[in-house]
């Protein structure tokens, strides 16, 4: 952020000292409203609340006990700012959290087709009537990053192993939301108990500002430690998946270009009820019908402006001169199905 900036002032892009805090706050901050394992428990913790939504209620509870100190970091945040770019480098189609994970996650994954020239993008960045545009000698540093970001998604975030190990700890927690709202007592932690007890949508936080702390106060080792004092419990469904996730026995999953057959979902359905003894409402922890959409560009979104020498502006689908990019504009969708890894195999 702040070579992103500083290559922004450096254009002749008037940035104040105040605008520059606020930026580097936001972008600090932007993320800190995450549930424990990310995105995967963001929507079964909470009902109805993102963790943008979290990320706010965070900033705006600083700002009161810094006395103002975070009005800017605010106001640019939730893209109130008249300086459109600022908001922009926080959230958008070529923001700099995105410059930043593609890098960091292709490193650590060992995948390299996630590496991307981030620092030369960043020179490339200029300002176009209060929005962030790209100098057309970058455009095939961007098309190099839109490639990139289809790559990783299939190769990393959308992953089949992902998919699976997410639905399997996603179906963990709600078998515990459900045993514990229908009275059943399970070993957790306070902050973590809290939330598997109670429904939380955004009046709850607003009610209690009590609740912000309770969910500050999750982490991952958190949601795990439950889980292996869980795989000895007595209630059979969150026995197994407990175990399957600790041991690593993840379910299997089948990748379709086209949807899965509804006779082919209850065909499984009924042979995992019959092999595990399960009610219609407990296979649904076990078995389930999904799609995965890789979005590399997408064209409704604040879209990537190339600004050329004479001033003008074209989109970078239709600016770039590789077919790639334009097909890059169009959602995939894949199918898959996802069944227990024992029943798969015999």
């Amino acid at each position: 952020m702040q070579l992103a900036l500083d290559n922004l002032q450096s254009k002749g892009n008037e940035i104040s000292s105040e605008e520059r805090q606020g930026a580097v706050a936001a972008i600090l901050l932007h993320d800190i409203g995450h549930a424990p394992f990310s995105h995967a428990l963001e929507h079964d913790l909470l009902s109805q609340v993102s963790h943008e939504d979290i990320s706010l209620l965070v900033m705006e509870r600083l700002n009161e006990q810094m006395d103002g100190a975070l009005k800017e970091c605010i106001r640019i945040f939730k893209k109130t700012h008249p300086k459109k770019f600022l908001g922009q480098l926080i959230s958008g189609q070529l923001d700099v959290d995105r410059l930043d994970y593609l890098k960091r996650d292709s490193f650590y994954t060992g995948v390299s087709e996630g590496v991307v020239g981030s620092q030369r993008i960043i020179k490339m960045l200029d300002v176009h009537d209060g929005e962030l545009v790209v100098e057309e000698k970058g455009i095939y540093s961007i098309e190099k990053f839109l490639v990139a970001r289809r790559l990783m998604y299939w190769q990393v975030y959308l992953h089949k192993t992902v998919v699976a190990a997410e639905f399997l700890l996603v179906s963990i927690i709600r078998r515990a939301k459900a045993l514990m709202r229908d009275g059943g007592e399970l070993f957790a932690s306070p902050a973590l108990s809290y939330f598997l007890k109670n429904r939380v949508d955004m009046e709850a936080f607003k009610k209690d500002p009590g609740v912000l702390e309770w969910y500050m106060a999750l982490d991952d080792m958190d949601v795990m430690g439950a889980i292996k004092v869980w795989m000895g419990h007595s209630d059979k469904v969150l026995s197994e998946l407990s175990c399957a996730l600790v041991n690593r026995r993840l379910p299997s999953i089948k990748m379709s270009k086209s949807p899965i057959p509804i006779e082919q979902i209850e065909d499984w359905k009924k042979k995992v009820k019959k092999e595990k003894g399960l009610s219609d409402d407990e296979v649904s922890y076990f078995i389930t019908a999904g799609e995965l959409v890789n979005n590399a560009y997408d064209i409704g979104n604040e879209r990537i402006k190339i600004k050329f020498k004479d001033g003008s502006l074209l989109d970078v689908a239709d600016a770039s001169d590789t077919l790639n990019i334009t097909a890059l504009s169009a959602p995939v969708t894949k199918y898959f199905l996802m069944v227990p890894r024992d029943l798969m195999e015999s």
